[in-house]
């Protein structure tokens, strides 16, 4: 079932009708840049299958993760009563959380930074790609928006030059929806951060770094089930009138 809002736009069950409707006629290959990336989720490149020494690293930065102190102390859960936050507080401080997540592997790699850029994204990169399994890898993919911290043509030298097994694809601008990482995102929003009642930055670093080991022990892989084909199909939809 689907519903139409507007010239070119479907509504689909899976919520992505709008948002490819708006981005595939206004950004030039849409369909390509992102068919590139459902072909990695499928563990395949230009054709070809990924051997089990080539890696998928899914990243982005969730940014201005603020740290807010209560100003009276947050009452837990009890029988037949709901937990009670107070909603007045005081800002102590934010955080960027830069993360990568292994999309075939379910593992996070994440860090907390003053602020967004390209030093800071680096230091990502570097966290993952001097460890193994990654540093002895033929290939490692690293699937990132356009944000300045990893844009374009210099971003692709400066870590190809750094790492030279490191293979960046840049998503469709207007496409958040098809980095992964993004699905961990919103877990930690949900588990972590709220309600957001945290005394000061450690406090709320310590909470979000011990998370992805809670989150490790028990996670697998997302089961990401939108296809290059899938994709066709509903950019071939809405092509046709109704």
């Amino acid at each position: 079932m689907a519903a139409r809002f507007g010239a070119g736009c479907i509504r689909t069950p899976f919520g992505l009708g709008t948002t490819v409707a708006g981005s595939s006629h206004a950004i030039p290959n849409f369909a390509d840049k992102a068919g590139r990336i459902l072909d990695l989720y499928a563990r395949h490149w230009e054709g070809k299958p990924l051997e089990e020494d080539e890696f998928v690293i899914s990243a982005d930065e969730k940014t201005s993760i603020q740290a807010r102190r209560r100003k009276h102390p947050t009452r837990a859960c009890r029988p037949r009563g709901t937990m009670q936050v107070e909603h007045e507080y005081f800002r102590c401080g934010a955080w960027t959380y830069i993360a990568g997540l292994d999309v075939h592997h379910a593992r996070i790699f994440g860090r907390c930074e003053e602020q967004n850029g390209i030093e800071p994204f680096d230091r990502l990169v570097e966290q993952v790609m001097t460890r193994p399994p990654y540093k002895e890898a033929r290939r490692v993919f690293w699937i990132v928006d356009n944000c300045s911290a990893h844009r374009g043509l210099r971003a692709v030298q400066r870590l190809q030059s750094a790492y030279p097994q490191l293979v960046l694809v840049h998503a469709p601008i207007h496409a958040s929806w098809l980095n992964q990482v993004e699905i961990y995102f919103s877990i930690v929003q949900r588990k972590v951060l709220t309600p957001n009642d945290f005394p000061d930055l450690d406090n709320l670093a310590e909470r979000l770094l011990d998370f992805q080991y809670y989150w490790e022990a028990a996670a697998r892989p997302f089961e990401w089930k939108f296809t290059r084909q899938d994709l066709s199909e509903l950019l071939d939809k809405l092509k046709t009138p109704r």
